[in-house]
């Protein structure tokens, strides 16, 4: 073992044995967080609206080519840093789920060819985590059409077209073929997570894509751990037959009270009284596919949302402090939602004061009073756009229950995190206007560990359940 990390000098590669996950022949749970808001972007994470294509096309366009080279250059460089693995492995974890977009490795103008400055990306991180004893869990988290309804998916329509492109699919093979190639025999890296939350309304094709991508990642690489996310946002399990060999599958495990819109914990969320013991049912319903077919548990997200409101972040705590117990109970692996943002979820966050969350503070007021953002706002300043809808919905389409959470949050998508957030990309980027290329990386700045705050009690929650 190292000294300074706690890491085995010379680490095997990680693999399923039954119900646990190894290292030659001692468990390891994964305990780390998920490294989301910088390969790919979410905008609650770092302030913006709509989706990253969209947001970066708009910044383009105000901040002209040099400022906008300059400014992601200098985010790309800071979000994740040697300095931040180091943190996260003195809170006493273990590992980080990289999220990525393809369009770091792909262009939708050049199908196919892959792109080296995704992988310089990705290496810098696999490497800055190593050094510090922490493995990394590569999650392809936006896939060519959208493998899912939503913004974090890269998805401005809530229409999930991957699962009907045969060359959407194709590409995603070829981009995890070229994966496998670059980390294979690479022990640091604890596996592939090939696609993050898949939502295939039909439920007919993720099972033989999920075969038929394994089959092609183990002509490659026939050593590392596949993790693969259940349907439904990997909630289901059922349509994805037997287990695959040396594969984790993986339920994200957000509990209602730890939502935007969530009621006191204990008490009632969304019409549901949810305390600690329906918060364990509602992990055991996630995982009975890894209990009955005795494979790992690896819960892949999950965490409460912040509110600022010192009562109610409270109850959160105990919340998150609750699901820890019970994942460790089940010896469950898990990566906390998310590491670092402007001030919601992450347990570091941009500094309040700085210049960048000065620039964009009308921008974040007016996202919340129009409840742009699904994850980061709720829907009290337009009730009186959705009201009348969801009557007319009511009393016209009664059996109207679209894939996959039904008539209400389908029109709220569309109304709130389609309509409203397309109308709203301008004003962040417009935020913007006449900052120079120097200014630009100096607001990206505001993304480095040493200019961010720390969420002390989250941290001490997480280093106290080790």
């Amino acid at each position: 073992m190292s000294a300074a990390t706690g890491a085995s000098v010379d680490p095997q590669i990680l693999r399923v044995d039954g119900t646990r996950i190894v290292e030659g022949s001692e468990p390891v749970l994964l305990r780390g967080f998920g490294l989301g808001g910088w390969m790919n972007m979410e905008n609650f994470i770092t302030g913006y609206a709509g989706t990253e294509t969209q947001h970066r096309r708009a910044l383009l366009r105000v901040l002209g080519e040099d400022a906008y080279q300059s400014y992601f250059s200098r985010f790309l460089s800071v979000f994740f840093t040697e300095a931040d693995a180091a943190h996260v492995r003195s809170l006493g974890l273990n590992s980080v789920r990289i999220p990525f977009n393809y369009r770091h490795f792909e262009d939708d103008a050049d199908p196919f060819v892959i792109k080296e400055e995704g992988f310089a990306l990705l290496d810098r991180a696999v490497d800055a985590c190593a050094t510090h004893g922490v493995y990394a869990i590569l999650d392809l988290h936006a896939v060519p059409g959208a493998q899912n309804q939503h913004w974090h998916s890269d998805n401005p329509t809530q229409w999930a077209h991957f699962w009907a492109q045969r060359q959407f699919q194709d590409r995603v093979v070829n981009l995890w073929e070229q994966i496998a190639e670059r980390y294979r025999g690479n022990p640091w890296v604890a596996g592939y997570n090939p696609i993050n939350e898949p939502a295939d309304a039909e439920g007919a094709t993720v099972g033989p894509f999920y075969r038929r991508l394994e089959a092609a990642i183990r002509a490659v690489d026939p050593e590392h751990i596949l993790f693969l996310d259940g349907n439904r946002y990997s909630t289901q399990f059922d349509q994805l037959g037997d287990p695959l060999p040396n594969c984790v599958y993986t339920a994200h495990d957000y509990a209602l009270p730890g939502f935007v819109d969530g009621g006191p914990y204990p008490g009632v969320s969304r019409g549901q009284y949810i305390d600690r013991d329906r918060v364990e049912e509602t992990f055991l319903a996630r995982t009975a596919y890894m209990r009955e077919t005795g494979t790992p548990i690896w819960v892949g997200e999950f965490g409460p949302v912040y509110t600022g409101d010192p009562e109610r972040d409270d109850q959160r705590y105990r919340l998150l402090e609750d699901q820890l117990e019970i994942f460790s109970r089940h010896d469950a692996s898990w990566a906390l939602w998310t590491y670092k943002d402007i001030g919601l979820q992450g347990a570091v966050s941009a500094d309040p004061t700085s210049e960048y969350m000065r620039r964009i503070a009308p921008v974040l007021e007016k996202k919340a009073r129009l409840g742009v953002d699904s994850w980061g706002s709720t829907d009290a300043g337009v009730r009186g756009i959705l009201d009348p809808i969801e009557k007319l919905f009511e009393t016209e389409f009664p059996d109207f229950a679209p894939f996959p959470w039904g008539a209400r949050r389908w029109i709220h998508g569309h109304v709130r995190h389609v309509m409203l957030a397309e109308a709203m990309v301008a004003d962040y980027a417009n935020a913007f206007e006449g900052v120079t290329p120097a200014e630009a990386a100096d607001l990206a700045d505001a993304f480095a560990l040493e200019n961010c705050v720390r969420r002390e009690r989250l941290e001490a929650i997480l280093s106290s359940s080790i």
